[in-house]
């Protein structure tokens, strides 16, 4: 399906497992907790498993823990230290120094909350905080030092109040930590609360669980989506082409009923060539996802070892530009506090 064509309920019924194995088939509830629960929690385990030894410098961090699911881990090269999948999840030594510039709330996120969980950056659009937890723990994540306990979300869902109060909102986006974290019931919970407030007519899920442990994609996660009153758009964050694998394609393909778009980060190290980008957005579109936004490093504390400089960002997705068709060419951006939009670097 045309990423961004309308759905029907009646033109697409769930795609079920059936009896031979249909790899189009989402996966059974409870496959992705077992995952779950199997993630390495720690950067020397992470190391053994690809044969690179007990201890490269990794460094410990409570308050931003390792934790990798193992279907991400089986996309990673054994032996090979300078992986760009492996240096999205091991923590380094770097990430303990400071840089100028860069803060515990470099997007000025404190001052957007309008509500318990409940964000507002633009016009007619909120996010909500809908799990404060994620599938991996990306060492260049802009909420590394979000204050979760704070904001979270019962059965009640107490940010939607703002929602409701404020007709202007036309789209929420349901953000986290992951909003996948949560459970298909409470899921089904929230959209459906979702459903009841009449002005917001787009509901944007913005996750990367299907990337690191596809089994996500269950049934019933498909069945409260498609329930949804609201037109759904999901948006998920492939950084690079070896995260897209055949787990990957078969969950896609059973979430095709759905907008899909992919959010990328420009990181050092891991994405910033051309080449690379180029068959990032050829794989994407050959999966059913539309390549959306290129970001650029957000300026958080402990991760200034995947910053890109302007220049060499505007010089690389010029190149990447020459080598697509326009439709395949994500907008470079950047997030500035305070602004009413983001930020276009290369008009």
């Amino acid at each position: 399906m045309i990423p961004g064509q309308p759905h029907s309920t009646s033109a697409h019924q769930p795609q079920r497992a059936s009896p031979d194995g249909d790899a189009s088939a989402p996966w059974p509830a409870g496959a992705w907790q077992r995952e779950l629960k199997r993630s390495i929690r720690s950067g020397a385990e992470l190391l053994r498993l690809l044969g690179l030894g007990q201890d490269r410098g990794c460094l410990a961090n409570p308050d931003f823990p390792v934790r990798v699911p193992r279907p991400y881990i089986a996309r990673m090269r054994r032996g090979d230290a300078a992986d760009p999948l492996l240096r999205q999840v091991l923590p380094s030594p770097l990430e303990a120094e400071s840089a100028p510039g860069f803060g515990n709330d470099a997007l000025a996120e404190a001052d957007a909350m309008v509500d318990t969980g409940l964000m507002q950056k633009y016009a007619g659009r909120a996010l909500l905080i809908a799990s404060g937890t994620c599938a991996v723990n990306c060492r260049y994540c802009f909420r590394r030092h979000f204050p979760y306990a704070e904001h979270r979300q019962a059965s009640a869902f107490p940010g939607l109040a703002a929602v409701r109060r404020d007709p202007s909102v036309r789209e929420l986006i349901l953000s986290g930590g992951d909003p996948l974290m949560v459970s298909d019931s409470h899921l089904a919970g929230l959209v459906t609360q979702i459903g009841a407030i009449e002005h917001v007519v787009r509901l944007r899920v913005h996750t990367r669980t299907p990337v690191v442990i596809p089994q996500r994609v269950t049934g019933e996660l498909i069945e409260t989506l498609r329930n949804a009153r609201q037109r759904v758009v999901i948006v998920l964050h492939f950084n690079h082409p070896r995260e897209i694998d055949d787990d990957c394609r078969r969950a896609t393909r059973a979430l095709a009923e759905f907008t899909l778009l992919n959010q990328s980060v420009l990181l050092q190290g891991v994405n910033d060539d051309a080449d690379t980008l180029a068959e990032l957005s050829e794989r994407l579109f050959d999966t059913g996802i539309l390549p959306y936004y290129l970001h650029m490093p957000d300026r958080v504390a402990g991760t200034a070892h995947f910053n890109v400089a302007d220049a060499p960002a505007v010089a690389i997705h010029r190149a990447l530009a020459a080598k697509l068709p326009g439709y395949l060419v994500p907008r470079l951006v950047r997030e500035r506090p305070g602004a009413s939009a983001k930020e276009l670097l290369c008009p």
